[in-house]
């Protein structure tokens, strides 16, 4: 499954495959990456192909993340406490991608409930990087990146509420695309943190992830969030051509100079970004440096920390095993909630609500929680700025090429003045941002990536300036191979 949507679609209608020989596929590949990484926490072995139309998703299968609900199929955000959990409704999403004719054939292990950058979180166990197996995909979308990044199939969905589509993407060498707030309906996604949640796709190039949300797209009653993006066609308006834009990189977040202690792949890494933007200037692009100060980033990881833990608290006080999931036999329905959430949760929740709780309570209420959105205001505020006079900041996606599954092996592990270089892309949850992240390069045999980030609604510009840096690189499509 190594080709994009397009291709794929153009055998169908010319009846060189059918539907079914690639749903077959793709599930004799689930199993195989199951063996592997461990990237599913459901493989639908029944599912079956369907008819080809002119839609260039029908008849060509697709992964779900497990946040997604999926009517009749189990959806667990990998989390013990629904781990029997089937619904009754699908996800506007993919009842969309339903209506286009895709053909879902498993559903993605993720960090629980989507807190959790790691892919290391989720009830069903650790998932690996297809490129090392000693590697994390980073998460929440763990699975999804895994399995795009394999070759089971050219894209499934992800969700982002700080970058869990675009740094797995990065770190599996594939497209993360988390489009404008509300382009895409929340409906049927597990909430985490309602403001900062987006649905998005994980893809082999930018072209097909603009393809999937094209699809998955819309203005949705059930989502008072969401609004009518009929009138963009991102597919349709990618060209390539931008000369004349203007874009620009943090120098804060960029330079070297910032990074006492930096490790040959970081500095492997950052060299690989300036490369690149010598390409973007080869297209016609004006590139300049600019600066945010330092104090303000340095806040970012807090004040993310502090409001989604506020707003996942609050999202999940319904997960009590009362209404849903497995109902512990205590003698009262107090002491029932009290193993449901005890014994269902992992330790990294629990330590997010207990965070989430203090910081809502009324005497810490003001010191923390609306201090945080105030910084969340100026650190939107920043990049609204830069937004007037740039098409788009194209910056790094993290410090170099995955991270070790087992932590003592990388450098530098509490080296802090990493932490804006890892944490920046949450900006683009702040503020509601179109962002995506593509492969721009190798570190020691292992795919590192940049993102650019736009204005809200701009996401054709977006998408095409990606478009245009993606046609410069040997990178669409690629499929991992393990390092040997």
């Amino acid at each position: 499954m190594n080709k994009g949507i397009l291709e794929l679609h153009d055998m169908l209608v010319k009846g060189e495959v059918t539907s079914d020989e690639l749903v077959k596929e793709a599930l004799e590949l689930s199993h195989k990456i199951q063996d592997e990484c461990n990237a599913f926490v459901t493989i639908l072995d029944d599912a079956k192909g369907c008819d080809v139309t002119d839609n260039l998703l029908s008849g060509i299968p697709y992964g779900v993340k497990d946040n997604y609900s999926t009517k009749g199929i189990l959806s667990t955000g990998s989390s013990n406490t629904l781990k029997d959990y089937i619904p009754f409704f699908n996800a506007t999403a993919i009842e969309k991608l339903n209506s286009a004719g895709a053909v879902k054939v498993n559903k993605t292990v993720m960090d629980e409930f989507g807190m959790g950058g790691t892919g290391t979180t989720g009830h069903t166990g650790i998932v690996k990087n297809p490129w090392d197996k000693t590697r994390m995909t980073a998460g929440s979308s763990a699975g999804s990146a895994a399995a795009v990044a394999a070759g089971v199939y050219p894209y499934a969905t992800g969700s982002d509420t700080g970058d869990s589509i675009r740094k797995p993407a990065a770190y599996c060498g594939i497209v993360g695309y988390k489009p404008t707030y509300g382009m895409i309906s929340r409906y049927g996604l597990f909430a985490f943190a309602s403001s900062l949640d987006h649905c998005g796709v994980l893809s082999r190039s930018v072209e097909d992830a603009a393809i999937v949300v094209d699809n998955m797209k819309g203005i949705d009653k059930n989502d008072m969030t969401s609004w009518d993006s009929s009138d963009m066609h991102l597919y349709d308006s990618l060209n390539g051509d931008v000369k004349g834009k203007k874009i620009c990189y943090i120098k804060e977040i960029c330079d070297i100079d910032n990074y006492p202690n930096a490790t040959d792949e970081l500095k492997m890494h950052l060299s690989n970004f300036h490369n690149v933007l010598d390409k973007c200037r080869e297209l016609g692009m004006k590139v300049e440096s600019v600066s945010v100060d330092k104090t303000l980033l340095n806040a970012l990881a807090s004040v993310y920390v502090v409001i989604s833990c506020a707003e996942a608290t609050s999202n999940m006080s319904n997960l009590t095993g009362i209404i849903f999931g497995p109902r512990s036999d205590a003698d009262n329905y107090i002491d029932m909630m009290r193993d449901y959430r005890t014994k269902g949760f992992s330790p990294l929740i629990k330590r997010r609500f207990v965070i989430g709780s203090y910081v809502l309570q009324a005497q810490n209420k003001d010191r923390y929680f609306y201090n945080a959105q105030r910084v969340r205001r100026l650190l939107v505020d920043a990049w609204k700025n830069l937004f007037k006079d740039y098409d788009a900041v194209i910056l790094p996606v993290g410090t170099g090429p995955a991270k070790y599954l087992d932590s003592s092996k990388d450098a530098l592990n509490n080296d802090e003045t990493l932490t804006i270089l890892e944490e920046h892309l949450q900006i683009g949850n702040f503020g509601g941002f179109p962002s995506i992240t593509i492969p721009d390069g190798f570190i020691n045999n292992l795919p590192v990536g940049l993102n650019i980030t736009g204005n809200c609604y701009d996401d054709i510009n977006v998408l095409n300036i990606a478009y245009a840096i993606e046609k410069t690189m040997p990178y669409k499509n690629q499929i991992a191979k393990e390092v040997k």
